[in-house]
């Protein structure tokens, strides 16, 4: 099929606690997006609960895919293409998106097109400036991922460096579980941290000075062996000194990779690109090198369907369609590059 600015597609997003559905046309036009959370059923377990997840995208699904046909104001037989997440994610949950999309496909005669939710994540930018030019450093940051991508061009992607252990999203849900500060970790450290001085404890920058991999995991350690010793801190200058030392690991190797491959500017995505700290760090090191910083909104910095839709726009015309004999898989990995 052709792919044209006026190809319609439905994105549907289940990888992990989010049940989404979108409608994007030519590839960066957000006609509607509906997102469903359930964080408030895995806030009393402090985390995703699986079981439970899988349970609410197979009550949720339907009717968020509907509300965002009826919110686009089109009728099914419009949509040119059906886009889904087939991995990374949580296998139950993912079943349920990529199951239903094949049914769509089938029913409504439409190409299916499968979607790597971290390939998602870079083109969430470009839904809200199409003049991004390569090539680009992205910045991926979730609770599952901590990378930094060259991005020279539409799927054409190298990997410069990532975390070896913890993500930085994970370092932030347990530093928030271990103060008590609520579920989900990233915005309880973000609001409790503009409450405190972020030069209170200098915490760790693990491997600052050594190329572009990560790690957060003795940052993690050293948060909690500062907190037994010291039993009476305060939470918000806890809070505040290790999201400094979080992002100063983030902004620093993300600068040096820029420098490294020529940027034209640094992206970041992910959950973790809605931290106040960050966004404002990586703005201000953007500018200080004379290149572009581009922060989506925070509504795409978290798991919705646009990006996934965004992305099957691109996918459709760089590859053409999916076979239906494609699969869920947990532990996809983005395409790259060799060089």
């Amino acid at each position: 099929m052709d792919v044209t600015e006026s190809t319609l597609i439905l994105g549907i997003e289940t990888s992990c606690d989010e049940t989404a559905a979108a409608l994007v046309m030519g590839g960066h036009d957000i006609v509607s997006s509906v997102v469903s959370t359930q964080v408030d059923l895995h806030a009393e377990f402090g985390g995703v609960v699986p079981e439970i997840a899988s349970r609410a995208h197979l009550e949720f699904l339907n009717p968020v895919i509907a509300r965002a046909i009826v919110e686009a104001g089109v009728d099914e037989s419009r949509v040119d293409a059906i886009a889904c997440t087939v991995g990374p994610g949580l296998i139950g949950a993912l079943l349920v998106g990529v199951s239903a999309a094949k049914s769509l496909s089938l029913a409504w005669d439409v190409p299916f097109v499968a979607v790597n939710h971290l390939e998602a994540h870079l083109y969430s930018a470009f839904m809200e400036d199409e003049s991004l030019t390569f090539p680009l450093v992205v910045l991926l940051v979730s609770g599952g991922h901590t990378m930094l991508i060259e991005m020279q061009d539409h799927a054409r992607y190298r990997l410069l460096g990532q975390t070896i252990d913890d993500a930085a999203g994970e370092a932030f849900d347990k530093v928030a579980r271990y103060l008590d500060l609520g579920y989900p970790g990233g915005p309880a450290i973000d609001e409790a941290a503009l409450l405190g001085d972020p030069e209170a404890i200098r915490f760790p920058r693990a491997i600052l000075d050594e190329g572009l991999d990560f790690s957060f995991s003795g940052l993690k350690t050293s948060v909690m062996n500062y907190v037994r010793k010291h039993p009476d801190v305060s939470s918000a200058d806890v809070a505040a000194s290790f999201q400094a030392a979080v992002v100063d690991v983030l902004v620093v190797k993300a600068r040096r990779a820029a420098r490294e491959v020529g940027a034209t500017g640094i992206v970041i995505g992910g959950g973790v690109a809605a931290n106040s700290a960050l966004r404002e760090d990586l703005l201000d090191a953007c500018a200080a090198d004379g290149i572009q910083g581009f922060l989506p909104s925070r509504s795409m910095c978290t798991d919705n369907a646009a990006m996934i839709a965004a992305a099957g726009w691109f996918r459709l015309r760089e590859a053409g369609p999916s076979g239906l004999d494609v699969g869920a898989t947990p532990n996809l990995r983005l395409p790259l590059i060799d060089a």
